[in-house]
């Protein structure tokens, strides 16, 4: 795993209403996927201003790396600049190069108020270009706010990841394996599971029961760097083995190399 965490925050009450499902998490899970990195918490929020505030109070202070979507329009619902002013201490100024992209996309000078509200960000903080309509997001403190729609959202994520994130990247660093065990139960696989977790840190394992009442079954899997991954899992093979259990593997559709 990188030595930085990436966190993800989702903005807008047409999500948590369900009006709009999000689209957000699992594209920036692959995002960072497919550069050898990892999502390590989401979180969504309503365009509720204490909420958003005490959500960003908490991710500032985490030295996270987050990106934010949502919630920088010029309706009276986008509070998140405001937000993360606010918790920053610092007022909203307009952005000299942030007007420069509003006139380069609205012609020169730009007149109206509500288009100039676009590019008022806490103080100190650099533009986040917007290969769609020029109008940029904002980043401070390696907390990067983006639109809420998609198709500007996610190609300026991979500007960022590609811009101040490079020498993080290891694509292909990270891989994945399961296998399905018939017949087993979490209590029978507990031990197993305590023994390989002492002994492996750098790995992380997981355990999937399955939901069928009449037949027990479970999928034990294992995610890291490749090689440990190859050798936790031949372990893994060799005590559910010894338990009695039969298993077969299983065919994993995400991977960090693909």
């Amino acid at each position: 795993m990188s030595e930085r965490r990436f966190g993800l925050i989702v903005i807008g009450d047409e999500l948590l209403s369900g009006k709009r499902r999000d689209k957000h998490f699992p594209r920036v899970v692959e995002l960072l996927d497919a550069r050898g990195l990892e999502l390590s918490w989401v979180r969504f929020i309503g365009d509720d201003a204490e909420l958003v505030e005490r959500n960003l109070r908490e991710s500032f202070a985490s030295g996270d790396i987050v990106f934010s979507c949502g919630g920088i329009g010029a309706t009276p619902d986008d509070r998140t600049r405001e937000c993360a002013a606010r918790v920053l201490g610092v007022p909203l100024t307009r952005h000299p190069e942030g007007i420069a992209e509003l006139e380069a996309r609205f012609g020169e000078p730009v007149a109206q108020e509500r288009r100039l509200r676009l590019v008022e960000f806490p103080e100190g903080a650099a533009i986040i270009p917007n290969p769609v309509n020029r109008v940029p997001g904002f980043a401070i403190r390696e907390h990067y706010f983006v639109p809420g729609f998609p198709n500007m959202a996610w190609p300026m994520i991979e500007w960022v990841l590609d811009r101040h994130y490079a020498y993080l990247h290891a694509p292909g660093r990270h891989t994945e394996q399961a296998i399905h065990v018939d017949g087993a139960r979490e209590s029978d696989v507990i031990p197993l599971m305590e023994r390989f977790v002492a002994a492996h840190p750098e790995l992380r394992l997981s355990c999937l029961p399955s939901t069928d009442s009449d037949h027990f079954a479970l999928e034990l899997g294992i995610r890291g760097p490749a090689a440990a991954v190859e050798a936790g899992m031949a372990e893994i093979r060799r005590d559910v083995d010894r338990l009695g259990f039969r298993w077969e593997a299983v065919s994993l559709i995400r991977r960090d190399d693909s």
